[in-house]
């Protein structure tokens, strides 16, 4: 049986993908406001041809990215007709925005990459970001992807000299939902992450700032960042993201934003 033709029983939550994937988490870097937590109404309650209300456009954008996080971690091709089939429901008006949007917060929160491969007969394939193999290394990849949250660390470094102290990095990531000494559900223990895994991969360097008293300790690249991805690249891919969200969510008139400042 091919990639493109297996059951629809096969789509199901990619593992630690049953909790909602954070898609504020790498928006905050990006100036993106985009929700993926799904909501109760169906999608194919909808009748076709009408304009979707927000919550069903969330609900397909929420399924969608876990459709393409199971076909990343299965390593399977998918395609735009199977993507319609199995979690759009033939909404083909609606493909654009949803597939655009989902692609966008798959490579902000996971660091995975969606690429056509096949323009003529819309096939796409999930890879990893910048060429990071951090979740290659993880338990054969069957972990949720985290390289995106590794983008985000590997650029907060550059924004501080090249070496960025851990409380500016703690502070960082507790801003972003994601706390020391509490388990995150795509992340896990960051402190543990950081300062034991990707340490010991060598993608962060964890040391102690040379004459501290009391010892304070501070986060650097390490060699296998340097030997994957490059400063230049993960610049570009911010900036790339940055220009992206820019487009896809416009800043609102000032009108609009005062009267949704004074709602909140």
């Amino acid at each position: 049986m091919s990639e493109l033709s297996k059951p629809e029983e096969d789509f199901q939550d990619p593992g630690e993908a049953q909790c909602p994937v954070n898609v504020e988490l790498l928006g905050a870097e990006a100036g993106v406001a985009a929700s993926a937590s799904a909501s109760s109404l169906t999608v194919s309650s909808v009748a076709t041809g009408e304009s979707l209300p927000q919550e069903a456009l969330k609900e397909m954008k929420a399924n969608l990215i876990k459709f393409l996080l199971f076909k990343y971690l299965a390593k399977e091709l998918t395609s735009q007709a199977e993507i319609l089939k199995k979690v759009l429901r033939d909404n083909q008006e609606q493909f654009s925005v949803v597939f655009s949007q989902a692609s966008q917060c798959l490579e902000l929160v996971c660091g995975v990459e969606v690429k056509e491969v096949d323009p003529r007969e819309h096939i796409y394939i999930m890879v990893p970001n910048l060429g990071l193999t951090c979740d290659v290394m993880l338990s054969g990849g069957q972990s949720m992807p985290k390289a995106g949250l590794l983008v985000l660390i590997l650029s907060l470094i550059m924004r501080n000299g090249d070496r960025a102290p851990e409380e500016k990095v703690w502070g960082a990531l507790s801003r972003l939902g994601v706390c020391v000494g509490s388990v995150h559900c795509v992340f896990g223990e960051p402190r543990t992450l950081l300062t034991h895994v990707w340490a010991q991969q060598g993608y962060l360097e964890y040391r102690q700032v040379p004459y501290s008293y009391p010892a304070r300790y501070e986060f650097l690249w390490g060699p296998r960042a340097y030997a994957e991805t490059s400063k230049r690249e993960v610049m570009a891919f911010l900036l790339r993201v940055k220009e992206r969200a820019s487009r896809a969510f416009p800043p609102l008139p000032v009108e609009a934003a005062r009267e949704e400042d004074e709602a909140a």
